[in-house]
């Protein structure tokens, strides 16, 4: 149940009450290859069964290969001819970033579609590489993903004449961060830590990403975009094992989407003609949106992807 009144379609025809089926109807994405983080809950089991319902070949990358293969079967057993995989990555460790895309790499694919769509809420925590753990999986764990991957993604563009789609799924939240934006010397700083504070830092994060790739692949001049956005207010389990698990459990249940409303906004910026050559915007509700001041700020975003460097070769 939702109870926002049904919104009135922006320029691109859809809204916030569009789901991923009618934004993709029609669409055929069989000559698409893509990989889906965070695939395994919330928006991402959706984001990977409508690419799937729309011919693509979906590679889950997920944490928990368990609740993946669980995931798998539920989406072959509605549609026969899904192309679906299982992938292990846990984002919050390097290695395992690492050890992913060696083995992707491995089945020889081609590579249309990255979707950074995994993200977690927790207390503060450490993780295996000791960066914090909010940051480390949200942001760092995808900069490097997409950072190991873009040269499939260049030659799979170049190959095949189809451009390439990077999608980081932020929030809205992202307004929400550190005065300063990004922690760049206190990022492990326990006594200053607020869980709310720590997870919008993470999704500012990934639109300064989005937006310092898109200008460097525009700089490049390749056929692959990068684009961020926020998928809207959607009950999942991000804050699972947290004191907000129960609150957003049952405030989702009355005023947020649902995931096949939550997922409409990737699989357009996937999927979607339209966004064919748009490439460092912020969509929200299948339309390009506004992202906060601090988001738009490119010397913040050159910082960003600088220190970032330095602490996945420092790993």
């Amino acid at each position: 149940m939702w109870l926002f009144r049904r919104s009135k379609n922006g320029s691109s025809g859809f809204s916030s009450s569009s789901t991923a089926e009618e934004v993709t109807h029609g669409i055929d994405a069989s000559a698409l290859t893509a990989i889906v983080t965070g695939a395994s809950s919330g928006i991402g089991v959706e984001t990977a069964r409508v690419l799937a319902l729309r011919g693509a070949h979906v590679i889950m990358a997920v944490r928990n290969v368990t609740a993946g293969r669980a995931v798998k079967d539920a989406i072959v057993k509605e549609n026969h001819n899904a192309k679906v995989d299982v992938m292990e990555l846990d984002l919050s460790s390097m290695a395992s970033v690492r050890k992913f895309v060696t083995e992707f790499k491995s089945l020889d694919l081609p590579l249309t579609v990255l979707i950074n769509n995994a993200g977690v809420g927790t207390s503060f925590k450490l993780s295996k590489d000791n960066i914090e753990l909010v940051f480390a999986t949200n942001h760092l764990g995808h900069f490097l993903l997409t950072e190991l991957l873009l040269e499939t993604m260049k030659n799979t563009a170049c190959q095949s004449n189809i451009e390439g789609r990077i999608i980081n799924v932020s929030s809205d939240l992202h307004k929400f961060s550190y005065d300063e934006g990004i922690r760049f010397d206190k990022l492990n700083d326990e006594l200053g830590y607020n869980i709310w504070k720590s997870y919008s830092q993470s999704k500012l994060a990934n639109v300064l990403h989005a937006n310092e790739l898109a200008r460097r692949l525009k700089e490049d001049g390749v056929q692959v975009t990068a684009n961020s956005l926020h998928p809207g207010a959607v009950a999942t389990n991000i804050f699972r094992n947290t004191f907000l698990s129960g609150f957003v459990s049952t405030l989702g249940k009355l005023v947020f989407k649902n995931v096949q409303q939550g997922a409409s906004t990737t699989c357009y910026v996937v999927l979607h003609p339209d966004v064919k050559g748009v490439s460092g915007e912020y969509f929200k509700d299948n339309n390009i949106s506004k992202s906060d001041t601090k988001a738009q700020d490119m010397e913040l975003a050159k910082k960003l992807w600088d220190f970032s460097m330095k602490l996945i070769h420092h790993a």
